[in-house]
């Protein structure tokens, strides 16, 4: 029998109070654990990172424009001065729902209610080559392989003789037009523009391909008409190829082969197309969707459970109004913690409980320097002012005053100087392929 399923988690203050259990101390949990902070709750925050994450600037990390720990928070920081919340660096194994017992990879815990906010991972639609060779960027760590993967990528095709068998080292091919495709792809053109040509004066960046691809008809498609058309056009501008209304088929890691198009070469296909929920053993096939995401009500209780309840990405809530569910984003998952952490408050005083309602706040996308699309509830407007509202909004929601200092000078000094100066390959071991040698050598 396994560790986890033999012992209690260690060290763990005993306590007469209600316990919650949080699992994923992303954008829903950590809400929602803060929002509790200082009640009559023992809270138990669970978390495969010792650090918060903030998504949503994880490509400025992947093409130089921030460090990791600009984006990241240490979460036993933030519950410094909380003498009821609990943070322990562990993975989720499985629920007991009728024990109201959770293992983990440090020891099992018992739970009075149990929080399910693990966020989702990359989907790679059961393409198996794509999944093994491609890059994706769902996390801080992941972010940072793709800034090394690039810059290692230019060091490499220095050293080729022939331009021709340069190409596939420098194409850039990004799969999704969603925000986060989007954001790369304008990150990318920009480093290729203004950047690389300084650091690489030997290489040819007109031959340099930066490539977006999606398989709808547009890009950002949960946005209004003049974004979609907007970001498009400050794309191709930037000198983005961007192909939409095109399935990726395959890729060998050398070539990416298209539905009805001619196949590009290169040797970094960044895959931002899809996310499916991270799931947990103990979840029963009735309380899930054949997609994984797990049903809940309008209070967010797990369908069948009376004291479980999921936040986020991971959860769907079919109504009439939304009948495929709220959209995964991070105001969603924002929204959901707040409101259970307002009814879990309102349950020590007996107060009723309150349904969750979406309140949508609007969305963005910055394309590149000054270049950026917004729609809000009350206003739609593109350029500029949407860039300096992208970077206002994003600032004011990393945690940390040092995070934020330490952001906006970056900020300002990739603005005045244009000039990220992070492109640092920085790795354990450098590893070279067979293939890398032959092209060296050629």
């Amino acid at each position: 029998m396994n560790f986890y399923k033999q012992n209690p988690i260690p060290n763990l203050p005993e306590t007469k109070s209600k316990r919650v259990v949080i699992i994923g101390a992303g954008f829903a949990g950590l809400k929602l654990a803060r929002k509790l902070m200082g009640s009559a709750y023992q809270v138990l925050l669970l978390d495969k990172n010792n650090y918060h994450q903030f998504q949503p600037l994880f490509y400025q990390v992947a093409t130089s424009g921030l460090e990791p720990s600009a984006i990241s928070f240490p979460l036993r920081k933030v519950f410094h001065n909380s003498k009821n919340i609990i943070f322990r660096m562990a993975e989720a194994e499985m629920i007991d729902q009728e024990a109201n017992r959770l293992y983990t990879s440090v020891g099992y815990i018992d739970y009075d209610y149990l929080i399910l906010a693990m966020g989702a991972d990359t989907n790679y639609f059961g393409l198996e080559n794509i999944e093994k060779y491609s890059t994706p960027m769902k996390t801080v760590s992941e972010a940072l392989f793709i800034r090394n993967k690039i810059i290692s990528n230019y060091e490499t095709a220095i050293n080729i003789g022939e331009e021709e068998k340069r190409k596939s080292i420098m194409n850039v091919v990004i799969v999704g037009g969603g925000p986060t495709g989007v954001e790369l792809a304008g990150a990318v053109a920009e480093l290729r523009n203004n950047v690389f040509p300084k650091d690489y004066p030997e290489l040819n960046f007109k031959n340099m391909k930066v490539v977006l691809i999606e398989a709808g008809q547009s890009l950002l498609s949960s946005m209004s008409e003049e974004a979609k058309s907007k970001s498009k056009q400050y794309l191709e501008n930037l000198g983005v190829e961007v192909l939409v209304d095109t399935q990726v088929l395959d890729y060998d890691g050398e070539k990416v082969t298209l539905k009805g198009r001619e196949a590009i070469e290169t040797k970094t296909l960044l895959w931002a197309a899809g996310i499916k929920p991270n799931g947990i053993s103990g979840v029963r096939d009735a309380q899930k969707i054949p997609n994984g995401r797990l049903i809940v009500d309008e209070f967010n209780q797990l369908e069948g459970s009376g004291n479980i309840y999921a936040l986020g990405d991971i959860c769907i809530n079919s109504t009439v109004e939304n009948p495929r569910g709220l959209p995964q984003v991070a105001q969603v998952a924002l929204q959901q913690g707040d409101n259970l952490a307002n009814n879990l408050l309102g349950e020590l005083k007996n107060k009723q409980w309150k349904s969750f309602k979406y309140k949508d706040l609007g969305s963005m996308a910055t394309i590149g320097r000054k270049l950026a699309v917004v729609d809000l509830p009350f206003v739609k407007f593109q350029g500029l002012l949407a860039w300096m509202t992208w970077l206002f909004v994003h600032l004011m929601a990393i945690l940390g005053v040092k995070n934020k200092l330490f952001i906006f000078l970056n900020w300002s000094w990739n603005y005045l100087a244009f000039d990220p100066s992070l492109r640092l390959l920085i790795r354990p071991k450098q590893i070279k392929t067979k293939k890398d040698e032959e092209l060296m050598q050629d």
